[in-house]
Formats: C-alpha cells, sequence, structure tokens
C-alpha cells in the first residue's frame, strides 16, 4: 500500500448535552482525526482518547504527539499492506493504544475501499443490521433521569446503561426498575468502587441487571474474581481489557461474564478481533463500547460490531444523541426497532463532511516519514 501523505486534525465538537460519569462532566470534546491518503483513496481514523487521563493514561496531547512524532512517520517510512500489519509496524512503541489505533482502523478504511467491499466484511461481520442501546449519564435529579430513560425508550434502543457511582446506584435503579419492569438495563461504574464497598454492591442484583460494568479497579481481575463470587449479576469488565491475554485472563480467573470491547482501548481493529475471537470460544458474549466519538468513530465501531459475537446491543448510538452537526453523511441513525443498519458500501460507508472538517479543525500537521534505525 502506497501512503502518499498523512494529515492529522484536531477539531472542537460540543456535545448537545453535558455527559457526567464518575470521572466528571464532559460538555466539549477535542477530537483527532487522522487522514492517510494513498492513490486517490483517503482512509479516515479518530482517536478516542479523552481530554484529561482518567480513563486511560492517554489524552488527546499524548496522542497528538505520539501520532506526529512516532507513529505517523513510523507508518510513512514502512508502509503496510493491509490494516493487520500495523502492530508489527508499531510494536516499538510501548502501550498508547489509542493513537495507534487512529492510524491502524484507517488503514482497514483504505484497504476496505481498495477491495471494494464494507469494512465490516473485511474485519469478518456477518450481521447487517446490529442492535444498539444507550448510555446515560449522571443526571441532577432522578426526575431529569427519568425523562431521558423514557424519550431514549420511545426512540426504540434495547437497552440501557446507567452510570453510576456511590450515592447515586442503588436509589437510581430501584426507582428505575420499578417503573419499566421489563427493559434491559445495565450500569457502569467506570471503577468507582472498592473491596469495602461489596456488600453495598450484593444489592444491586435485585434489579435484575445484565451487567456491572467495571465496578473496581481499571487495572484489575483478581479483586473482581472475587467480587464476581458475591454477585449474581454478570460482571462486565472494559478498561482491565487492553488486549487478548487479558481478555483470557479475565475469562480464566472467572473475573467477568461479559467483556466490552472498545477499538481504542485496546489499539485498533487486529487487537479487537483477537479479543472477540477469544472470547467466542470461550463462549463469552461481548459488545462494543462508545468514547463520544464523532460519526468517524462511530462508523468503526458499526463495523466492528458487525462480528458475530457481538450478540449484546452496545453503546453506538445515534449521532444525534450527542451532535447537533455530525461531521459524516448520512448521519448514524437508529431504526425504531434499536438497530442500525449496516452500510453496503466500500469502506467506512459514511461520507465525511470535509467542508464542516475543516470549519472545526484548530490545528492540522502533515506527518513526515521518520528514518528507522536499529
Amino acid at each position: 500500500m502506497k501512503i502518499d501523505a498523512i494529515v492529522l486534525r484536531e477539531l472542537h465538537m460540543e456535545l448537545l448535552r453535558p455527559f457526567e460519569t464518575s470521572f466528571g462532566v464532559t460538555k466539549n470534546r477535542r477530537i483527532l482525526l487522522a487522514e492517510v491518503h494513498s492513490e486517490g483513496l483517503i482512509g479516515w481514523g479518530e482517536c478516542t482518547a479523552t481530554e484529561r487521563p482518567y480513563f486511560s493514561e492517554e489524552t488527546t496531547d499524548t496522542a497528538w504527539q505520539m501520532l506526529t512524532q512516532e507513529l505517523g512517520p513510523m507508518l510513512m517510512a514502512d508502509p503496510p499492506e493491509h490494516g493487520g500489519d500495523c502492530p508489527r509496524i508499531f510494536r516499538r512503541v510501548r502501550g498508547n493504544h489509542m493513537a495507534k489505533a487512529t492510524l491502524e482502523n484507517a488503514i482497514w478504511d483504505l484497504e476496505a475501499q481498495r477491495e471494494g467491499i464494507p469494512l465490516g466484511y473485511l474485519l469478518g461481520g456477518v450481521m447487517r443490521r446490529i442492535p444498539t442501546g444507550v448510555s446515560l449519564g449522571i443526571r441532577p435529579t432522578i426526575a431529569e433521569l427519568m425523562e431521558d430513560i423514557a424519550r431514549e425508550l420511545a426512540a426504540g434502543y434495547q437497552r440501557i446503561k446507567l452510570k453510576c457511582k456511590p450515592g447515586w446506584d442503588v436509589d437510581v435503579l430501584e426507582k428505575v426498575r420499578h417503573r419499566w419492569p421489563d427493559i434491559r438495563l445495565s450500569c457502569d461504574a467506570n471503577s468507582a468502587y472498592r473491596m469495602r464497598d461489596v456488600d453495598h454492591l450484593t444489592q444491586l442484583d435485585a434489579f435484575d441487571l445484565m451487567m456491572i460494568e467495571q465496578p473496581l479497579w481499571h487495572d484489575d481481575f483478581y479483586y473482581h474474581s472475587v467480587l464476581q463470587k458475591r454477585l449474581q449479576t454478570p460482571i462486565c469488565l472494559d478498561e482491565s481489557i487492553r488486549n487478548r491475554r487479558d481478555a483470557l485472563a479475565a475469562i480464566e480467573t472467572e473475573s467477568c461474564g461479559v467483556i466490552n470491547v472498545k477499538l481504542g482501548r485496546v489499539g485498533g481493529f487486529s487487537e479487537a478481533i483477537a479479543v472477540h475471537n477469544a472470547a467466542q470460544e470461550r463462549g463469552t458474549p461481548v459488545w462494543c463500547g462508545g468514547m463520544l466519538e464523532s460519526g468517524i468513530g462511530r462508523s468503526h465501531n458499526v463495523a466492528l460490531s458487525t462480528l458475530q459475537n457481538f450478540s449484546l446491543p452496545g453503546d453506538v448510538s445515534a449521532s444525534a444523541r450527542y451532535w447537533a452537526e455530525d461531521i459524516v453523511e448520512p448521519e448514524i441513525t437508529v431504526t425504531p426497532q434499536g438497530e442500525i443498519e449496516v452500510p453496503d458500501t466500500p469502506g467506512r460507508g459514511y461520507e465525511v463532511r470535509q467542508d464542516l472538517v475543516e470549519r472545526l479543525t484548530v490545528r492540522k500537521v502533515k506527518v513526515k516519514a521518520l528514518e528507522l534505525v536499529g
């Protein structure tokens, strides 16, 4: 694959409404995009790192540095033939999974365009419609949260996930379950609890949850396995799963019953497929998580979610839930049945609104090749 240019951009996009988790409140997103130009085609990647090092060690600024000074130049100097070649090219750089995924996913997009097939098909996907749910942040009042849930259920979403933390959990879930006794419901703690909270967490078994996501430390398997023995509700691991080896360790230690696969967290499509396959071989369901992506990152999530073991509704919801105006067309939409119809056009299947991207861009750089040594 001949790479003619790599262009990196930072965009500023304002969320329609604030999104609160146990980490804090997000109102605006600094989004990094990569354009990889190859023989008249452009592959697009999006970095899912956040502005502060709370979800992971990476941030918007550390990713920008790695992309401009290390990973981008490496890719220019050693062009891949396939998306699956990227882990080899980037292997000298430790960690920095979200930065790596930015470029790797763009290469997979390019490859699908070059082959004239949908990206999901190239990944090995089989589904033409994917089930989807929503992730709802912490709200100032339970009444406001109830309004949010009612609106999303009316839109057809198949699963409601509520962010939770100490002080915003049992009472909230009790009221939600009382009003909607039959909906598919889960909660996500983003590592907000500790082992001293075990007795408290066992109260969540009363609410017939699909799962409780990442209740304990972001890098832990052992204590999650201890907690899982106390809970009837399946634990879902998110932050703890960085690669296939982590997925195998979590499954074999019975630390979880479900795995959330996020493209950025695991370093791109190659490792995401490996995590999916390892879980599928061992009968552990997976689903695709979200990171407040623009339509570019969201379209990558749509493609990933076509793999067979993505059997639970993910967080790949409609563009209009987050943005007054998304940077892809058509915008990503959800059917009244709570599904996303997977595009059948080559690549990601959603055109980039380059005029809008240009208008939202606050910094832009063209990557130069790096002379590799050693």
